[in-house]
This record gives structure tokens, sequence and C-alpha cells, in this order.
């Protein structure tokens, strides 16, 4: 059949470009908008003048503000950054790691990557500009308001670094537990034929089902208890697990886990069971020739599947705000109290600059991973 028979109507396509492109505007829109007030003074993040917000008058007149040779030179190093990620990251580790291993050059590349833009953004940047802007002119004359201040005041003041520290800890948990376990049950429950496996996947559909308030409050009486029954086992020392972030991890792995495995059995379900077989015959078990043979070819749908386990722990309000206490909170809830507890437009100005904080650990993870999560998603809608 020609391109040319395949070809959408005009009307269609202007249709369905004018859908886009208003979804795009409303998704967007709140993302960039509170992102403009996190870097403003609160007489501009709330000013009636939509203008004024963008520009930053009186953030501009406290001599807060960046020039437009700071513009170019930071829109130069995000584009730099993202060559980075998406060109040079995943070219190193195909040329360097052996297959099956290519998780560690990921770790090594994101940590990496990370540092060279924090020491880029926070040194090296900084320092260079400040040379050129007197020496720029009107290039090197502020005219846009900006300003860090609530970042910092979120960051170190308000100790949200310890918010971020929790949902790593968190987040890391639940991806490792359930990726484990989840790829072992669904490749074990895509090669079997067997009804046990069935019943198996039909459980687990239902437990997946069930309001995570049930799941919750089926839990806490085991973890506020928990000193008392570990008691004879480790003595007086016996941890209370109720307010820990082993806690909710036991929990969100109970929620995810159905989910992960129903994934996984899809895309393990896409690989041909001749693999297996070829892999026995030059000599691996069951297990060798799942880590040797069938591993790095589901790498894709690994990806894809830790990143939607990742998200579930990441943004988690209900389990995390029920079962943490204070000093071990998650991001999420913690900004939630701040919403709620402050009152000030100051206040209000720094809660918004911490959920920006958390939205750019998601966008760096989908620009590293971009290729293996398109490939895993295609991969996953042939068959299962």
């Amino acid at each position: 059949m020609s391109s040319r028979a395949l070809r959408q109507p005009l009307s269609l396509r202007l249709t369905s470009g004018v859908f886009l492109a208003i979804w795009c505007l409303v998704a967007a829109f709140p993302i960039a908008w509170i992102a403009i007030m996190s870097v403003k003074s609160p007489v501009d993040a709330y000013d009636s003048n939509a203008l004024n917000v963008i520009l930053g008058p009186a953030t501009l007149a406290a001599g807060n503000g960046v020039s437009v040779l700071d513009i170019l030179f930071g829109i130069a190093l995000i584009w730099g950054m993202v060559r980075l990620i998406t060109r040079v990251v995943p070219g190193q580790i195909r040329s360097y790691c052996a297959p099956g291993q290519e998780w560690v050059g990921w770790v090594i590349g994101v940590l990496v990557s990370l540092l060279v833009f924090l020491l880029a953004a926070l040194v090296v940047l900084p320092a260079v500009l400040g040379v050129l802007n007197p020496m720029a002119g009107a290039l090197g004359r502020d005219v846009l308001g900006l300003t860090t201040e609530h970042y910092r005041t979120v960051w170190i003041e308000r100790g949200f670094i310890n918010n971020f520290r929790n949902s790593l800890i968190v987040t890391a948990g639940v991806v490792t537990v359930s990726l484990t376990v989840g790829t072992l049950a669904g490749y074990g429950l895509a090669r079997s034929g067997s009804t046990l496996a069935f019943w198996i996947l039909l459980i687990a559909l239902i437990f997946r089902a069930l309001p995570h308030s049930v799941l919750v409050a089926g839990y806490l009486p085991v973890f506020i208890n928990s000193a008392e029954w570990l008691a004879p086992i480790l003595g007086d020392n016996a941890p209370t697990l109720y307010g820990k972030p082993f806690a909710v991890i036991a929990v969100l792995v109970a929620i995810n886990q159905p989910f992960t495995i129903w994934m996984l059995r899809s895309f393990f379900q896409n690989i041909p069971a001749e693999l297996d077989e070829a892999a026995r015959v030059d000599g691996c078990n069951h297990f060798q020739a799942f880590r040797r043979v069938i591993m790095p070819v589901m790498w894709p749908g690994v990806i894809t599947t830790g990143l939607f386990s990742f998200l579930l722990a990441y943004n988690d309000f209900l389990v995390t705000s029920l079962l943490l206490d204070a000093q071990n909170q998650t991001m999420v809830p913690a900004i939630a109290g701040m919403f709620n507890r402050e009152t000030t437009t100051t206040d209000q100005v720094v809660a918004v600059a911490a959920a920006v904080s958390i939205i750019a650990p998601l966008f760096f993870l989908v620009m590293i991973f971009q290729r293996q999560i398109v490939s895993g998603l295609t991969a996953g809608a042939v068959k299962g």
C-alpha cells in the first residue's frame, strides 16, 4: 500500500493537531507557571498582571536578575546536558559495558551526568559569567528578574534535603524489590503453561484493584506492634517499624508488585522460548539462561517497568503520609504540609519552589531512558 493511501486527510490532521496543542497547553502551563513563580519575589509571583510575573520588575529592582548573556549561557548548558544524556552516555555504555552489565553503566552515567551538571551550573557558569558580564555592555546588564533565594530557603533552611533523601530511600527500595521479584515471577509465569499460573495472575490483578487505604489499615497493627513481635529475636533493641521507610517500602511493594508481574510477564512472552532452549543446549541451566540470555534482551521492558515503579513510590501521598513520622517524611507529603501550614506570600512561594524541585528528577530520568522507554512500551504493546 502506498504512503499516499495511508496519509490522513487534512481535516483529521488539523483536528488531531488542535486537540494535541490544547492538551499540551493544559498540561504544560501549570508546570511552566509555577517554575516562573518560584524564581520571583512574592510581589511579582502573585501579581495580577501576568507580564509582571514573567518579567519580575520588583525582583529586578531588588538587585536579583539575569542578563541576556546569562540566558544564552544557561540555554547552552541545558542543550549540552541534553546532548550528553541522550547521545554520549548511551554510546559510552554500549562501548564499555559487557552484555548483561548495562545497569552498572547506567548508574555510573547518571551519577556522572548529575555531578557534571551541578558543577557546571553552580561553580563554573557563575564564575565565567561573573567575568564576562561586566565586559559585555548591554548584553551583560540584568533584563529579567530572577532569584534562587526561595530554593536556598526550602533546601537549606527548611531541611527539604532530608525529605529528598527519604524519597530516594523509599523509591530505591521499592524499585529494587519490585524488579527483583517481578522479573523472576514474570519470567516463571510467562514460561509456565499450568493453570496455577493463570490463577496467580488473576489473584494478583484482584489484589492490585484493592484501595490503598485497605492495605495500609491491614499493615498498620503489624508495624505498630513490630517491636513486641521482634523482641524474642532481637531482644530489647527490637525496632518499631512504624514511622520508618521500611514500612512504606513494604506496603508500596505490596501495592505495586501485581502490576510489575503482569507487565514483565507481557514482555517475557514477547521473547521467543527458542532462546531459552538454545541456551540450555549450550550448557546453561534455567537461571543462567535467564541471566545471560533473556535479561540482556529484556532491558527495555525492565527499565520501563522500573520507571512506573519509581513513579508510584516517588509520587505517593497516602501511604507515606500515614506511615511515616515527621523526621522520615518524603517530599510529596512534606510539600502538602507546607501549603497547608504557610500563610504569608513568601512562605507560599517557598512551597512553590519545593514543588518545582520534585519535577527535575522526573525529567532527568525520562531524558536518560527515553529510548528504552519507547522501545519497551512498543514491545509490550505487540503481545500480552
